[in-house]
């Protein structure tokens, strides 16, 4: 293959994966709405449907929240009816979160239908693409990871506005 084909390889890849994100980015607010729940809302209920348990301290760096907004959240979601709140059966001053039969059936009715026909693309690769397609995606995620430390660390903190000078 030619450099130059190479590039334009590259570049369709790059547009690929845009357009992608763009799709999971409009998927996820039309399913946040048909929850009746706000984005960072949608990703708390993604946390606690990959774990049994959480506390409310591991949900706060996740979500890049405070303590306070951790606590709202959770009072919201456990209104209606997505998570329960229970003492830490090792340590009963903790809390710890879990999703509910409930809401994990909701969350599955909107997100099972792409995890089903996710596994249906996937069977049209062997092996060794699909170790190369993970790899990719997991360098990608590891980019992604690394340039959001660099642009929190440059946020000013929550609660305090910037001036103008």
């Amino acid at each position: 293959m030619s450099s130059e084909n190479l590039d334009e390889l590259k570049a369709a890849v790059a547009q690929e994966m845009q357009q992608m994100q763009a799709a999971v980015d409009t998927y996820d607010e039309a399913a946040a709405i048909s929850l009746g729940v706000n984005r960072t809302d949608l990703r708390c209920l993604e946390i606690l449907g990959t774990h049994d348990a959480v506390t409310p301290s591991v949900l706060g760096p996740a979500l890049g929240l405070t303590t306070g907004s951790v606590t709202a959240m959770l009072d919201r979601l456990e209104k209606l009816g997505y998570l329960t709140r229970s003492p830490d059966p090792s340590d009963r001053r903790k809390v710890v979160i879990r999703i509910t039969k409930e809401a994990a059936a909701r969350t599955w009715e909107l997100y099972g239908p792409i995890a089903t026909e996710g596994e249906a693309v996937m069977d049209g690769y062997d092996a060794a693409e699909l170790e190369r397609v993970r790899l990719f995606l997991s360098r990608s995620r590891e980019l992604y990871e690394r340039h959001l430390e660099r642009v929190r660390a440059g946020q000013p903190k929550q609660g305090r506005r910037r001036t103008r000078g």
